[in-house]
This record gives structure tokens, sequence and C-alpha cells, in this order.
């Protein structure tokens, strides 16, 4: 099994005097989910949520990322990456930041990239339905860009499927929003930018009935975060990464 230092990349740090438009223009060019929080000396102090960059809404703003700063999972570059999914998975980030011998920060390791191999290696057993999530908010088509923005820091989720008429027809994302750059001027401005605009579609899906490993390898191949889950075409859960590594018990 490969260990955290085969998969390490280098990633963009700040400190807790770092302006949050600032974090959140690293997060939204770099695309990753969190940033971490270092001292002076690159110690790591913790991470930044693109969640909570986005609280802030201002693009001028003299507000700091101190009072946003989460936990962080943290591992070393010779760990099994048995220990670094451990780790995303129960703290349900995307990554993990990589520390050396006196808790400076030298790098992290992104769940995207460990969970191929987690699947190539392992048969999943179970359905869908035993590790899908239920609690799922869903958005119109006809939906704002400041909704969703609401939706996005209220419930914490990553995305959202956009069902019309009791039918899924698309799905937008945190990143579909960020890279549109209309977030903070549709929000600013009141703008009526719809969710048809800029939702995906069509939609890969799959059903309860399927097969835990058929999902993951779905994920895999087309290198997405999640599918949502219908039952007679009506939406019923959503299954993601992280649901998927409550599967595998990380002992081979």
């Amino acid at each position: 099994m490969k260990v955290v230092s085969d998969l390490m990349i280098n990633v963009p740090l700040i400190t807790a005097s770092t302006h949050i438009t600032k974090a959140r223009r690293i997060l939204r060019d770099d695309e990753f989910r969190e940033i971490y929080v270092t001292d002076e000396h690159r110690h790591l102090i913790g991470c930044l949520d693109i969640t909570d960059a986005l609280r802030v809404t201002d693009t001028k703003s003299n507000v700091t990322v101190e009072g946003f700063i989460r936990e962080a999972p943290a591992v070393r570059p010779a760990d099994d990456i048995r220990d670094a999914a451990r780790l995303i998975r129960d703290c349900r980030t995307d990554s993990a930041a990589v520390v050396d011998g006196d808790g400076s920060v030298i790098g992290a390791i992104l769940l995207s990239d460990i969970f191929p191999i987690f699947i190539n290696r392992h048969k999943l057993q179970g359905l869908v339905a035993d590790h899908m999530s239920a609690d799922v908010v869903t958005c119109r088509p006809d939906d704002t860009i400041p909704k969703i923005y609401r939706l996005i820091v209220d419930s914490g989720f990553t995305a959202f499927p956009v069902v019309k008429k009791d039918h899924l027809i698309g799905i937008i994302s945190r990143r579909d929003v960020i890279k549109t750059g209309k977030l903070r001027s549709s929000i600013k401005n009141a703008a009526d930018t719809k969710v048809e605009r800029i939702m995906t579609t069509p939609v890969l899906t799959v059903s309860p009935e399927d097969l835990l490993t058929t999902a993951a390898e779905m994920l895999v191949k087309h290198d997405i975060g999640r599918l949502p889950v219908l039952q007679e075409n009506r939406l019923v859960g959503v299954i993601d990464r992280h649901d998927m590594l409550t599967a595998l018990n990380f002992t081979g």
C-alpha cells in the first residue's frame, strides 16, 4: 500500500491574518475545498473551509480568516494512505494536511487521489441503499444564484440536485456556482441568474439496488464526487465518496 508522500501535492497556505477575500480567491482559483492555515513558521493551526469563506460576500473586506478556522486533519509523509483516508472520512474534508516532524505543513493529500486506489484494491460490499444519505436538499431550475448561495452556507452541502415537477433534471455544485464568477455580483446586485443556466446536465445516477462497487466505479470513471440516487425516477438520496469510505475497513 502506498504512503502519504507518494500522493502528496503542494498547496497554497495562509495565516490567520489573511483577509478572507484573498483566501476565497485562492480557494476559487485553485479549486480546493479547504485551505490550510499556519503560523509564521508554517506550523499547522487549522483550515478554512470554502463554505465559511463564502459567508463574507463583500468583494473588499478587512475581515480575516481568524474567526473561521476549523480543526484540520493532519498526517505525516510516511503514514499509510489508509490513515489519511480514515481522517478525511471522519472529518468529512476533501484533504488532509501533510506535516513534518515539527508540525510544519509541507503539502496535502487529496481524497480525489486516494479514492481510486481503494476502489481498485477493494471490492465494496453491499448496496447503494446501505450507505446513501437520504437527507437531500434540492433546488429548482428557476432558483437564483443568491438562493443557492444561502443553501451552500446554511446546509454545508457541496451540491444540490435540480428538480422540476418531481423529476431530476440536473445538478448544481458549489464549484459550478463559484466558477461562473457571478456569485458575489449576483448577491450584491440581486441579479436573477438562474440555476438552469449553470447546472450540469444530464446527470449520472444510480438506484438504491445498485451494487456499491458499481457506484464507486462510476465516481472514479467520471471523476465526480457524488451521485443522486433514483428509485422509479424519484430522487431518494445521494451517495458520495465519504459515504463509500465508510464501507471500507482499511485492513488490507
